[in-house]
């Protein structure tokens, strides 16, 4: 009996599942970036921070806010958003100016 549950269980582990939608709000639009320029993406809230990616400004892949855009005790622009940068080559998390993102649909 055992064996028949594993098997069952292995059998149903391979079935096609539906996948979680990815489209709405939630991602973001580059804007105020040159077309020949980047967006960098900082380490930390400060333009001190190491870059870990610089985004050119006709961006491919999804660029995802991941939490509120601080300190609101500042103006918009100036605000450090975080956010992660899904491309070909995976995933990347950092922060940047609220002044250079827009929101905008997920594709």
């Amino acid at each position: 009996m055992k064996s028949k549950t594993i098997v069952i269980a292995l059998a149903l582990s391979v079935l096609p599942v539906a996948a979680h939608a990815t489209t709405g709000p939630g991602c973001l639009r580059i804007v105020n970036v040159a077309a020949n320029d980047v967006l960098n993406v900082r380490a930390e809230p400060s333009a001190k921070s190491r870059i870990v990616i610089s985004i050119p400004a006709n961006n491919y892949g999804v660029l995802a806010l991941k939490g509120e855009c601080t300190p609101k005790n500042i103006a918009w622009g100036q605000r450090w958003c975080p956010i992660s940068y899904s491309y070909e080559d995976g995933t990347l998390r950092g922060y940047v100016k609220a002044r250079f993102v827009r929101d905008q649909e997920c594709p």
